[in-house]
């Protein structure tokens, strides 16, 4: 069921009926979730659903499931499964032939996506970027020639290192910084990654952070593909920067240029038994 991702009048009808009707609610954050009911004056018992304790948890709401019980399922704030815990208990409900049935509301990426100004037509969610700067950048390898607009979540501490991440492998992009999306210092800073990224060494960001990067103009995907770093020099270049081994990284080379990965590997082969003539010579 989809709760506010800030707002508390961001909620359905539907959603405050089912949650009137319920006989419990599951809720990553009881505390949170209490002030949500206490706004709207529903009193229902709670009990705690989050990452640490979904794998127990979600075996005991079964149990109750199955013995009867109609149970909401709530986040703390948007929908759950997204980049939020649920998914072990709806593959268990829908294991045990259990109904489950989505309750729409408020989602952060797509209230950002609608107000950013960047292409909407096709998107990509990411959800969280790797916290960690070696996983980061290899993810970001692969989204290197991703046209469409990207979408990520972060952490206000890590999204300045981020954003320099995303300008050095995906290029000086189009951006939208939604900060505290539907809250009371709700703030859209748009522009290039570089801009964005002068504009966080001046003030650090806060909050909740929905990151979005617009698709690259396509001459500079060809661009990028054609240049004159050699395909072996970009399958160095990706084994020492983004930690692929061998095998992944002539595949996203060949990726990038548009090539099947047994031709990408006979073009390096070609490449070495030139070379290797060149210097008999």
């Amino acid at each position: 069921m989809g709760t506010p991702i800030g707002n508390l009048e961001d909620i359905t009808l539907r959603a405050l009926r089912i949650l009137k009707e319920v006989d419990l609610i599951a809720c990553e954050d009881t505390r949170h979730t209490q002030k949500l009911l206490n706004h709207y004056e529903i009193e229902k018992p709670l009990v705690s659903y989050h990452e640490h304790n979904e794998l127990t948890r979600s075996s005991e709401l079964l149990i109750k499931l199955e013995q009867g019980a109609q149970i909401a399922l709530v986040s703390d704030a948007g929908m759950p499964l997204v980049s939020d815990p649920g998914y072990r208990l709806v593959t268990l409900c829908l294991r045990h032939q259990i109904p489950v049935v989505p309750v729409p509301g408020p989602s952060a990426l797509l209230a950002a996506l609608s107000a950013s100004g960047l292409p909407n037509e096709q998107f990509l969610f990411v959800g969280f970027l790797p916290a960690r700067g070696g996983e980061r950048r290899c993810t970001l390898e692969h989204l290197r020639i991703e046209n469409r607009t990207i979408i990520v979540y972060e952490a206000p501490h890590r999204v300045q290192e981020c954003i320099s991440d995303a300008q050095e492998i995906l290029g000086d992009r189009p951006a939208c910084l939604a900060r505290e999306v539907t809250k009371l210092h709700e703030e859209f800073l748009r522009g290039k990654l570089s801009a964005l990224a002068a504009s966080l060494k001046e003030r650090p960001a806060r909050g909740e952070i929905t990151l979005l990067i617009g698709p690259s103009d396509s001459s500079d995907i060809s661009a990028n593909a054609d240049s004159a770093q050699s395909l072996s020099d970009r399958v160095e270049e990706l084994i020492r920067q983004a930690k692929l081994d061998r095998r992944e990284a002539l595949k996203l080379a060949a990726k990038e240029r548009g090539l099947t990965r047994r031709a990408a590997y006979q073009q390096l082969v070609d490449t070495r038994d030139t070379t290797t003539e060149n210097g008999d010579a």
